[in-house]
């Protein structure tokens, strides 16, 4: 379940980037809307991603301790990236454009090292 939680903030905030993106180059409103609708989707998956990691986080053992922490803390930071994203994107489309693309490319790239940290500590099962 965590691995399908953890598949939609990339592509959600990645996303509002293209659409911040598309709206500096074309000035058309339509983009912004959809960058907010996109960043709100990334932060509602997020959170239930965010408390599944805390809850890893409170279950790891002392060897893999390090490891929950760091993913924890960067699905947290891409968490309140994000929310303070969408506080910007909350503003007229004219006045979000100094800071919007700035704070959906790392709110991106922070989702983008999320899901590789997340990932690359999945262990492939054998069924029988």
């Amino acid at each position: 379940m965590h691995a399908i939680l953890l598949a939609f903030p990339l592509p959600l905030f990645l996303g509002a980037l293209l659409s911040d993106l598309a709206y500096n180059a074309s000035f058309h409103v339509q983009w912004t809307n959809f960058a907010s609708w996109l960043i709100a989707g990334g932060l509602l998956v997020g959170a239930f991603a965010v408390l599944w990691a805390l809850v890893d986080l409170i279950r790891a053992r002392a060897p893999a301790r390090k490891r929950a922490g760091l993913y924890f803390a960067v699905l947290l930071a891409m968490w309140v990236l994000g929310f303070l994203n969408a506080l910007v994107h909350a503003k007229d489309a004219f006045a979000i454009m100094p800071e919007a693309i700035p704070l959906s490319a790392i709110a991106a790239l922070l989702a983008l090292v999320a899901a590789w940290l997340g990932y690359s500590r999945l262990q492939p099962r054998e069924t029988t």
